[in-house]
């Protein structure tokens, strides 16, 4: 068989790893970690006890939650250096870009042990060390270029609670802090996605985990990923009405433009992430005793709309097209989606990295060459 019989583009559909951390239906809609449905985790558990679930395989127990909890409470704390390297950026540069800095210089000092004698306990305890700091580089990030001090972690907070806290500068309502506490956990895995693949590729060199973990942030940020939610709200802003819904979506479609927050390559249904998220939002507008948002009577006008037009092609709102709807709900600033978004998938990631290392193989796919052939080499005088 010739090589481009086999050709993938963006190597879809092509098995890279064997992973026994999540799965997914596309065409029931359901996704799992770890062999438990998002609903009952969504439902039932918090963010601290998944990051347990994804790292380790297991649910924990009440006592082993509660010394994990304390670790990753532990690693609300960053060196100071670090807050340095921070406040020192341009104030005007990207978040992610600032949060990829920001996890990069926290393995600066973690560079004298060798990655190849490293324990799985090791191992174990670095990946715990990483999520817990993700937040505050976050929120000292956003906090910087709002021109506002840094608002130093509480250890008396869970991971949601904290980010928040750190945000706003005051302890979030307990009702708020479940419904981020929740995103959290929606976003914590998603198969082999590309920045998990990123993960498994720059993991596969035995490169630092820092670096492993900033080459994911850096796979995230980009709009066709992690920015998608951000996105979202710039379209919907873009809409300004719900009665201007009709017509915007006309000139869309015939010019056959994206529309953000709509499809998934895996799923041929709704998200089951989506469906979480849009019951969240009806929670909060319940406890708010608000009336809806324009925003999102926007989205509820397009989500009928395309589904009217484009469900026959399976085309439905994926976990981005509410996501960053709830966030603007929950006060949390645009430019903090992506980060969010890196804060809960950090479990993913560092899950799969921790897995890759006990059967590691260095990535190196072949390609199909479409250059020049053979050619004689003119000197340059000549030419």
């Amino acid at each position: 068989m010739d090589i481009k019989d086999n050709y993938s583009p963006g190597l879809e559909g092509i098995p890279a790893t064997q992973s026994s951390i999540s799965n997914m239906d596309g065409k029931q809609g359901a996704l799992f970690y770890r062999g438990y449905p998002i609903e009952e985790l969504a439902r039932y558990s918090t963010f601290e006890e998944v990051i347990f679930l994804l790292l380790s395989g297991e649910l924990p127990t009440a006592k082993n939650l509660t010394s994990f909890i304390t670790k990753i409470k532990k690693s609300y704390f960053i060196p100071y250096y670090v807050q340095q390297v921070m406040e020192g950026l341009p104030k005007s540069g990207s978040s992610m870009a600032a949060l990829q800095t920001g996890v990069s210089s926290l393995g600066v000092s973690s560079n004298n042990y060798s990655v190849y004698d490293l324990q799985y306990n090791e191992a174990f305890e670095i990946a715990i060390k990483i999520i817990g700091s993700i937040p505050t580089i976050a929120a000292l990030w956003d906090r910087a270029t709002r021109g506002q001090d840094f608002t130093p972690p509480r250890s008396d907070l869970s991971v949601a609670q904290n980010f928040l806290y750190m945000l706003h500068g005051k302890v979030p309502d307990s009702h708020i802090s479940k419904i981020l506490d929740i995103c959290l956990i929606l976003h914590a895995e998603h198969t082999i996605n590309a920045s998990t693949f990123a993960t498994l590729v720059t993991g596969s060199t035995l490169a630092n985990p820092y670096s492993v973990i900033s080459a994911a942030i850096g796979t995230l940020s980009g709009p066709l990923h992690g920015g998608a939610n951000e996105q979202v709200i710039k379209m919907l802003t873009e809409i300004g009405s719900p009665k201007n819904v009709t017509p915007w979506l006309d000139t869309q479609l015939q010019k056959k433009q994206k529309i953000w927050g709509f499809g998934h390559r895996i799923y041929k249904v709704k998200d089951p992430r989506a469906k979480i998220l849009q019951d969240l939002i009806a929670q909060l507008i319940d406890q708010k005793e608000d009336k809806v948002s324009q925003i999102l009577e926007i989205a509820f006008t397009l989500e009928q709309e395309m589904a009217d037009r484009m469900g026959h092609k399976n085309i439905y709102p994926n976990v981005d097209f509410y996501s960053g709807i709830l966030y603007t709900e929950l006060g949390i600033p645009t430019t903090q989606f992506t980060p969010l978004f890196a804060i809960a998938r950090s479990a993913g990631w560092l899950a799969h990295w921790l897995e890759q290392r006990s059967d590691n193989r260095i990535f190196r796919p072949t390609q199909i060459y479409i250059g020049n052939s053979l050619q004689s080499y003119t000197p340059l005088d000549k030419r």
